[in-house]
């Protein structure tokens, strides 16, 4: 059996490892990711969808699959770069190994580079175009495919991991809810469902092109605007959508493509950073309190905090590059964060926001009844 793969990135750069995954050829942006724990949540998140993930920590899969840690139905990354990967996990709950589980789903995957190497050069180069091959080892071949692959910037990819159908979240769901919300789908984590299941909510699933008039047909107490993948610029509809969502007082929080999406809704712009934020370790600013948060991150665009109308304020900041993780508008109950509060394998310092969304839904129906 051949086990060989090869990693070969737009810029030239070549990497020969070992196949760990699926046989085959698969393309995609490179990011790296910092997090020692949860690779689990990093395969299956739909935020990664078109890219090539590599993990900064050189062990990976020790703890194995467990049946319940999922945050989609399937993994939705491209492909999966790696140190080195645990063929024996130790857990009790495990029930596959990490390389059974990319092989069930057909996720070509390389290890045996130096993963260290290959992060100082994302790092410095930014996210680069890739292509990892288990078939094909001419370094002028996979170089030409990777230079062919379609930038992620102007890339509507919601579109591909956003749900067909509306659908009632049920696990964890409240025999008798305090409260009505819809998410918007533009490839939501199951972690957000959980954490608003949590809150007491009775949460609607819809797709991402789902109207304004058909959401409010909901009689929502709360929308959420949902993580995704990709660049939020072409998501024009939704866009549209919440432009017509936000004059109606319901209360509206945003997370990660969600904030980026109101940011636009608002009139803002986005751009495209360098090699983005992945990771479970990024220190956040909230400018209220002065606290500083530890985040779990994953994103590749971000709102310009100077393209912002005036009656929009900035709320957190990013400590490492100043850039915008939070944003709240003047008068009306419409807020968001660029970071995942939700986050089940990160640490938990934001999950005060999934109260602050309760509390503004639980103003709103007292104002209703008065």
């Amino acid at each position: 059996m051949n086990d060989k793969a090869w990693l070969a990135l737009e810029d030239g750069t070549l990497f020969a490892g070992r196949a760990c995954g699926a046989a085959g050829e698969t393309a995609g942006e490179s990011v790296f990711n910092t997090a020692m724990t949860g690779y689990q949540e990093i395969l299956t998140d739909p935020s990664y969808c078109g890219q090539l993930v590599t993990m900064t920590y050189p062990l990976i899969g020790n703890y194995g699959i467990t049946a319940r840690d999922h945050e989609s139905a399937r993994p939705r990354l491209s492909g999966f770069v790696v140190r080195e990967l645990c063929r024996k996990p130790s857990n009790h709950e495990s029930v596959q190994s990490v390389g059974d589980f990319l092989r069930q789903h057909g996720i070509v995957a390389i290890e045996g580079i130096d993963t260290r190497k290959l992060t100082l050069h994302l790092r410095d180069k930014g996210a680069l175009r890739g292509i990892i091959s288990t078939l094909d080892g001419d370094a002028a071949r996979l170089v030409a495919k990777a230079r062919a692959i379609p930038s992620m910037a102007g890339r509507d990819l919601a579109s591909t991991v956003t749900c067909e159908t509306p659908y009632e979240w049920t696990e964890g769901a409240p025999a008798k809810p305090d409260f009505r919300v819809v998410v918007m789908d533009f490839g939501a984590k199951y972690g957000i469902m959980r954490r608003l299941s949590a809150l007491g909510a009775r949460v609607t699933v819809v797709p991402a092109g789902t109207s304004a008039s058909d959401i409010l047909r909901l009689k929502p107490d709360g929308i959420m605007l949902s993580n995704g993948p990709g660049d939020p610029e072409p998501l024009t509809g939704p866009v549209e959508t919440i432009k017509r969502l936000i004059p109606e007082r319901v209360p509206i929080f945003g997370i990660c493509l969600g904030h980026q999406l109101l940011g636009l809704a608002f009139g803002g712009k986005t751009f495209k950073l360098k090699f983005g934020h992945h990771g479970s370790n990024h220190p956040v600013k909230d400018l209220a309190t002065g606290k500083i948060e530890i985040t779990a991150q994953n994103h590749g665009f971000c709102v310009d905090l100077d393209s912002l109308p005036a009656e929009v304020r900035t709320t957190h900041v990013n400590l490492n590059d100043g850039t915008s993780e939070g944003m709240a508008h003047a008068t009306l109950p419409v807020f968001s964060v660029q970071h995942h509060p939700e986050a089940a394998a990160g640490p938990h310092d934001s999950r005060y926001l999934f109260g602050r969304f309760a509390a503004m839904m639980r103003e709103r129906r007292e104002a209703l009844r008065a």
